[in-house]
């Protein structure tokens, strides 16, 4: 079963989360220090890591960061700062979910089949394991994305879109369509997140004119990724 990684600071959340996830199946580890939860993601390469923000010393977005220096383990920041801009932040700084507390166990439990769901479908072997387009190339097994050979250092929601879009090359591909591909689910709500990691994703491709004009924008509606 999936092994898990919690860090919060507050120890009876841990150990309400900890007792219903190992009752589902998880091996789960805990921590309520940020910088041991750091080192934990480091030896312990878990599938999953559920992060609080609100910690001392270090807050969950400057954990976030600093773990994906050398992780790329699907990352649910569960916190109790709800604002646009605080779940962007999260985003920004290598998150794939971002749940609000309070939360409902069975929630929590959704959220986490779904990232590590994904994250299985990305890493399997399909017909090809490699795309290639001008000189980008995407390798599906190594979760990672190369122009003309060197690491464009994607961070797992980045290279999500790119893979999604590369695999439906030429077509629109609407905003509620990325987003279920890239959360499991989709709401009007959920557009800004698609479109920050849409985003994200342009500035990395950008280093190169033949890559900054592979993803056009389809006004109102999505996206179209150009594959001539």
């Amino acid at each position: 079963m999936a092994v898990l990684l919690l860090i919060d600071d507050d120890k009876e959340v841990l150990e309400i989360n900890r007792k219903y996830l190992t009752g589902e199946g998880f091996t789960v580890h805990i921590t309520n220090n940020p910088r041991s939860g750091i080192t934990m993601a480091q030896n312990l390469k878990p599938d999953c890591i559920l992060l609080d923000v609100m910690m001392p010393e270090m807050d969950g977005y400057r954990v976030c960061s600093e773990i994906r220096m050398f992780s790329a383990a699907p990352i649910i920041f569960l916190t109790g700062k709800s604002s646009e801009d605080d779940k962007i932040n999260g985003l920004i700084t290598g998150g794939d979910d971002y749940i609000v507390k309070p939360y409902s166990l069975r929630e929590l439990k959704v959220r986490i089949d779904a990232v590590l769901r994904r994250t299985r479908m990305n890493i399997a072997s399909t017909d090809t394991n490699v795309l290639t387009f001008r000189d980008l190339t995407i390798d599906k097994l190594a979760h990672k994305a190369f122009y003309k050979g060197n690491d464009l250092g994607l961070a797992n929601r980045e290279y999500e879109v790119l893979l999604y879009m590369a695999c439906h090359p030429n077509q629109d591909i609407t905003f509620e369509e990325l987003g279920n591909a890239l959360f499991g689910f989709y709401s009007d709500a959920d557009r800004r997140s698609v479109m920050v990691n849409v985003s994200r994703l342009r500035k990395k491709l950008a280093i190169d004119i033949n890559l900054e004009n592979l993803i056009e924008t389809v006004w109102s509606k999505g996206y179209r990724f150009v594959a001539r």
